[in-house]
């Protein structure tokens, strides 16, 4: 079992920044990747940045050069950097942990709202 707590979200204005962070505890070991997902009103929860145990990173391309994950391997947590925010990254934030031992499994935090205002 694997436990996530998500902290700060917020409201923003176009252009800012915001910096999220992910706490995690729990059974470690088998986590194979890291990340952050995000659910828009309306929309569908997609992938937006993601990072290997092994330090490979993967971006949705709209937040390409903008948003930077990172992970301290020490403090178990996972961060993501938001800078030069715009409206349609409003969304609820979830921080995501997949295990590939001794099975793969997801394990999400409860969620994060980032608004940014035009």
């Amino acid at each position: 079992q694997v436990l996530l707590v998500e902290s700060g979200g917020g409201l923003v204005q176009a252009g800012g920044s915001l910096r999220l962070s992910c706490a995690a505890s729990g059974h470690l070991a088998g986590v194979y990747f890291w990340g952050w997902y995000r659910q828009g009103p309306g929309k569908e929860r997609e992938l937006v940045a993601r990072i290997r145990s092994d330090s490979v990173t993967t971006y949705l391309d709209s937040v390409k050069g903008r948003f930077t994950i990172s992970r301290d391997n020490v403090k178990n947590t996972v961060d993501l950097q938001m800078n030069t925010l715009k409206p349609e990254d409003t969304a609820v934030y979830y921080c995501n942990v997949q295990t590939i031992t001794p099975g793969v499994y997801d394990f999400w935090g409860q969620g994060t709202q980032v608004t940014v205002s035009s």
